[in-house]
């Protein structure tokens, strides 16, 4: 009866996890005069469904790889191809950091981690403070994806620990092959939170970054062309999140500024909804992410379906704060 009760428990963990690990996201922009006052009907986003624009790049290609699923393709719809064997992607171990007595080295990759893939860290501490490590401002292949680290390591330890970069945000951006990574570390002093450091960007090529050339879509409603930043809306999601129904958007940003995107006065079939969305773009890098609606508001308004949205978008300096943009109403028909 013991092992029966303790299996049965085990499958309930199990289940519950298989029911939270849902992945979310956030995004979005546009810009004043390049903001058509006309509804744009926008068709629902599949990663399933082959991109309907002209402009859809081919497919990424890593001459380190000989496995044919390693492309990374223009569109979210190869990235439900057959995964590559396990060793195709490495990276060669290296010193990465090392500042007041702080070492981090990267000393392996693990391409199919639990969430995701996996760089393998170890941590040496020779500072006298306990201190947190943390990851900010990750990219892989150019699209900003969201991470899972946070490792702490006592005065004069050391710790191993893997970066992992969430599945769900490379699935979005279409990325089968992890050829290059980007992202800043994050110290602070465990005990008392204060900021120890935080790092210039750091740089790590797998095997399959010589020859690798990456592509981009940017397939859908062009709402937003201006002053060196692109938003498209790419539909709505076809897979809501466990908070409710979202809208793909992908963002671009070509400025020299890092900037965080943000909604304004979103309306739903000419209801007033909140929304959860929040986007970083480093400069020169690119986004996919989701405008999530709650399913308790649209269920409040009796919303059954998102036909109509009116929203405008807040973009602003990501370390000043500094306002770069608010643009005109964006009108989308999902009829």
């Amino acid at each position: 009866m013991r092992i029966t009760a303790r299996l049965f428990s085990t499958v309930l963990v199990l289940a519950f996890l298989a029911t939270t690990l849902t992945g979310c996201g956030s995004i979005g922009s546009s810009g004043g005069s390049n903001v058509s006052s006309e509804k744009a009907s926008v068709p629902a986003f599949s990663a399933d469904n082959d991109s309907a624009s002209s402009e859809s790049a081919p497919a990424q290609t890593s001459a380190a790889s000989t496995a044919s699923p390693d492309g990374v393709s223009s569109s979210a719809a190869s990235a439900s191809s057959a995964p590559a064997p396990a060793d195709t992607v490495r990276i060669e171990e290296s010193l990465v950091f090392e500042d007041g007595g702080i070492r981090i080295t990267a000393k392996g990759y693990e391409e199919y981690g639990f969430l995701g893939p996996q760089v393998k860290l170890l941590i040496e501490n020779g500072s006298s403070r306990a201190i947190t490590v943390q990851v900010r401002d990750c990219s892989v292949n150019g699209y900003m994806i969201d991470t899972s680290m946070s490792a702490d390591v006592a005065a004069g330890k050391k710790a191993n620990d893997e970066l992992t970069l969430m599945s769900s945000d490379l699935e979005a951006a279409g990325i089968d092959t992890v050829a290059e990574i980007e992202f800043s570390f994050h110290i602070f002093d465990s005990e008392t939170w204060d900021t120890i450091l935080d790092s210039e960007i750091v740089h790590i090529e797998t095997t399959a970054a010589e020859g690798f050339t990456p592509s981009y879509d940017d397939s859908g409603t062009r709402v937003l062309d201006r002053d060196g930043i692109t938003i498209v809306v790419k539909g709505l999601s076809e897979e809501d999140s466990w908070l409710g129904p979202s809208v793909v958007v992908y963002i671009h940003n070509t400025t020299e500024q890092d900037i965080t995107v943000q909604a304004r006065n979103v309306s739903v079939n000419d209801f007033m909804v909140d929304v959860i969305f929040s986007c970083d773009v480093l400069s020169g890098k690119r986004a996919v992410d989701t405008i999530t609606f709650r399913s308790s508001d649209l269920e409040e308004n009796g919303i059954d379906a998102i036909e109509e949205l009116e929203l405008t978008f807040h973009i602003f300096d990501k370390n000043t704060w500094d306002t770069v943009l608010d643009t005109d109403t964006v009108f989308l028909d999902f009829h």
